[in-house]
């Protein structure tokens, strides 16, 4: 993967930082096998997963890239991406389009050959945060006691600051831990963070940001960006000192930087798949998956957004179906 891929996809209406060569690099590192495919003016980052007996599974993370309404220019991408399949012995082809949830955009997904997939990787629902405006009328739109808590961590001697060290990326590793174990949900391993803020922060595209009080580490945020757009994918925070809401600091420190870089849009990535309704019925009694950052997240005045979510096309039916049967063993054995 080179430069120019990375070029086109910073380019394209589309472009998405799950597209980079960066990300693919990433994967690569963690069991996948990462191919760009071009066709004209569009295109696809495809990881493939090892199966046994030498099939994969092809996934596509919120791609392709490609002119929708264009039906040539998206039949030529779909036959390059088949034959890259074929070639690789795919069982079948997943994609997760940056597409809204609507019927046009599913109509559209199933007259190319796929159907809506029982399994999605990444959150389908997620709240995006308006950047455009400044400073003064992000911090209106948020709900009051978000705002305050901002303020408050300021007030109580919090300071938030970029990482500037690789002890400061420990340190943002060893909160993850400590989060994971009292919110209990799961964490990737201390290498996948190290890998991507090493493949990521050199070409300006990801920013870790801590919030100390008195030089202890209190919580930490790592950030994305890629052209006008940004994505908030991990977070954590130390059981110490919880009074003096060192996450409102940092995340907001994020999206100042987010701004920075020409961002108009702060992706929080990943609430509940629920409506809005559901979502405020619940979110004060319900703690299990994404329910637990929800309450987090609602408050920083962003739009509530549906993607149409994933879809499958399937090159061998029967390995699909016993693949379908794995996941949903795996699903019951853990819970």
């Amino acid at each position: 993967m080179s430069a120019a891929w990375d070029d086109f996809v910073r380019a394209h209406p589309h472009g998405h930082i799950l597209q980079t060569s960066a990300w693919g690099q990433l994967k690569a590192s963690f069991g996948w096998q990462a191919e760009t495919i071009r066709a004209g003016d569009q295109g696809a980052l495809v990881l493939f997963r090892p199966f046994p007996l030498g099939w994969t599974l092809a996934y596509v993370p919120r791609g392709p890239l490609v002119d929708w309404q264009d039906p040539s220019a998206l039949g030529d991408l779909i036959a390059a991406l088949d034959g890259a399949c074929r070639a690789r012995r795919a069982l079948c082809l997943k994609w997760e389009p940056d597409l809204p949830d609507s019927p046009a955009c599913a109509d559209l997904l199933a007259s190319v050959g796929f159907g809506p997939s029982p399994q999605t990787v990444q959150p389908r629902r997620t709240i995006v945060v308006d950047l455009s405006a400044g400073e003064a009328d992000i911090l209106a739109r948020m709900k009051q006691k978000t705002r305050y808590n901002i303020g408050l961590a300021a007030k109580k001697e919090v300071a938030a600051r970029p990482a500037q060290s690789p002890a400061d990326l420990e340190t943002f590793i060893a909160l993850m831990r400590v989060t994971s174990a009292r919110d209990n949900f799961g964490v990737h391993s201390p290498d996948y963070y190290r890998q991507a803020y090493s493949l990521f922060r050199p070409p300006g595209q990801c920013e870790l940001f801590l919030a100390e009080y008195h030089g202890e580490a209190l919580a930490g945020v790592m950030a994305f960006v890629l052209g006008k757009r940004a994505w908030y994918f991990y977070g954590a925070s130390s059981d110490r000192e919880r009074n003096r809401m060192a996450p409102y600091l940092a995340q907001w420190e994020a999206m100042r930087w987010a701004k920075a870089q020409g961002a108009l849009a702060y992706d929080l990535w990943g609430v509940p798949d629920a409506d809005e309704d559901v979502l405020e019925a619940e979110f004060e009694t319900r703690h299990d998956g994404l329910w637990g950052v929800y309450r987090f997240k609602r408050g920083w005045g962003g739009k509530l957004v549906r993607t149409v979510g994933a879809w499958d096309k399937i090159y061998n039916p029967g390995l699909y179906q016993a693949y379908l049967l794995y996941l949903n063993l795996r699903r019951q054995s853990l819970g």
